[in-house]
């Protein structure tokens, strides 16, 4: 989501003008769906997702093509490093080509009709957007998608209603004339809508009441941006799970990214995950902006496990280990965040669109250390780790982060294991025990100036072991009861495996 949008709070509602409720309702059916693209369902043993964009990816890239044909190019290498899921940004119209496709004009327009003065979206066409998953699904990447339901922006036309003898006019009406009723007939008009945004941040119309009150000390409330969705009435409820599943048809999607969950009313997502997740086997997220651990596990009870979570504190726990840069207290690293308390239903992530997005409500980018970061979760029993496209490609961490996720392939399985009594301020320690078939590893990672040693009792007797992110050189030996020094080099990682 947006930075800038992102920043409205609920003191922006002193300036809301509270207008007459209308109780006037509108439904009608949706068109039938293309046929589909083929996809898998099941989510990858040891699997690996990436976010596929940032908030500035480039409308073409400097050889002219597409952010389609750009994701659809990257298949193999993104296949062979071990990336099994794509999450994609908003593929259909916003309010321009400028608009990275959280401003939803048209979620019907993946590319294909004249509006907003482009046929293409900020990614590209639907034909390119059809190739490109076509390309990650032969390669085995299943394909998310980012849904933005909590509002739109961009109307074709104002309407006029009065309040105390007082007209107002509000961009409120979406009939999209350039689709002329392609795939759904469903428009918009006030009434669909508890409020719209006057412009960001510069307060609101309401008419409707909101659809919930805030809650977790304010970090959740209903309006955000735009014209917010009214899902107390079952018109746009309905509306949006049939689009949900269009898209889902129309795509062939594996699974999807939630958008602002925590905006929309609790009881819409449930129905709405309940109807187009379903028991499929597709993969669902939600973004669920709470800082507050106990905040995240109340979320994940009221939506019933129906969706993962995005590992929030996590972040900021990352985040905190950065700006210490070497002054943190690693052992802060123990038992951390969602992933450990709901590891079935985490999402660990290091950064994303919006923690990288400098001027945003949520810039919160780790800068330092930020290695440290992937190793931990790319090697942690619990979580399914979402790597930064932008971090992999931009930042030139790829070759390290391929590694690690090599690394998590071939020896992150069996239990786990903190080692309390041996961590510090600099140095913190982290064992997978194996199984059958894989051999386990022994994570060690180091914030602090100068190389650390520490003597630990791991899973692995009688063992010599290798540090297989190549950082430390040489070999380590452990004796019959599995006790040996473990090195790492100053602000590294280091992975040991028994050869």
């Amino acid at each position: 989501m947006s930075h800038f949008l992102r920043g409205a709070t609920r003191a922006s509602l002193a300036t809301t003008l509270l207008l007459a409720a209308c109780a006037k309702e509108s439904t009608t059916p949706t068109a039938p769906a293309p046929a589909a693209l083929s996809s898998s369902n099941a989510t990858a043993a040891n699997g690996v997702m990436m976010q596929g964009f940032y908030w500035n990816t480039p409308q073409t890239s400097s050889s002219g093509q597409t952010w389609w044909q750009v994701l659809g190019s990257q298949a193999t290498e993104l296949s062979a490093a071990g990336i099994t899921a794509l999450w994609l940004p908003p593929a259909y119209k916003g309010s321009g080509v400028n608009d990275v496709g959280y401003g939803v004009y048209d979620r019907y327009d993946l590319g294909e009709f004249n509006q907003k003065g482009t046929v293409a979206t900020h990614y590209g066409t639907l034909a390119q957007l059809q190739s490109c998953i076509s390309s990650l699904h032969g390669k085995g990447i299943q394909v998310y998608e980012d849904m933005v339901m909590n509002h739109l922006t961009s109307a074709d036309a104002q309407e006029q209603f009065s309040y105390n003898g007082t007209n107002y006019n509000v961009y409120t009406s979406f009939t999209y004339p350039g689709r002329a009723n392609k795939y759904s007939t469903y428009q918009w008009h006030y009434y669909n809508f508890n409020g719209t945004q006057q412009a960001p941040n510069n307060g609101w119309y309401q008419w409707n009441p909101w659809d919930f009150q805030p809650y977790a000390n304010g970090q959740a409330y209903d309006n955000l941006l735009g014209s917010e969705i009214r899902y107390a009435d079952a018109n746009q409820v309905n509306e949006t799970i049939k689009w949900g599943n269009w898209m889902t048809t129309t795509l062939g999607l594996d699974g999807y990214r939630l958008d602002a969950t925590k905006h929309m009313l609790t009881s819409f997502v449930n129905s709405w995950l309940d109807n187009v997740k379903g028991s499929s086997g597709r993969f669902a997220v939600s973004e669920a902006w709470f800082s507050n651990l106990t905040d995240m596990n109340n979320y994940a009870s009221s939506t019933g496990g129906r969706t993962s979570l995005f590992d929030v504190p996590l972040h900021y726990t990352f985040q905190a280990m950065s700006n210490g840069n070497g002054s943190w207290d690693m052992r802060g690293l123990e038992f951390a965040g969602f992933t450990e308390a709901n590891g079935p239903l985490s999402v660990s992530f290091v950064d994303n669109h919006d923690t990288d997005q400098s001027g945003g409500g949520l810039y919160s980018p780790v800068v330092n250390l930020k290695m440290l970061a992937y190793a931990y979760i790319l090697t942690r029993e619990k979580g399914y780790p979402c790597v930064f496209y932008k971090d992999y490609y931009n930042y030139g961490l790829g070759a390290q982060i391929k590694t690690l996720i090599g690394i998590r392939k071939a020896n992150a399985y069996g239990s786990a294991y903190e080692y309390t009594s041996t961590d510090d301020a600099d140095y913190y320690a982290y064992s997978r025990a194996g199984d059958a078939t894989h051999k386990g590893l022994m994570l060690v990672l180091n914030d602090g100036g100068s190389t650390q040693s520490r003597g630990i009792t791991s899973p692995f007797k009688s063992a010599t072991l290798t540090d297989k992110t190549g950082n430390y050189g040489g070999t380590i030996t452990t004796d019959s009861n599995g006790y040996g020094n473990f090195p790492v080099n100053s602000r590294s990682w280091s992975v040991w495996v028994p050869n």
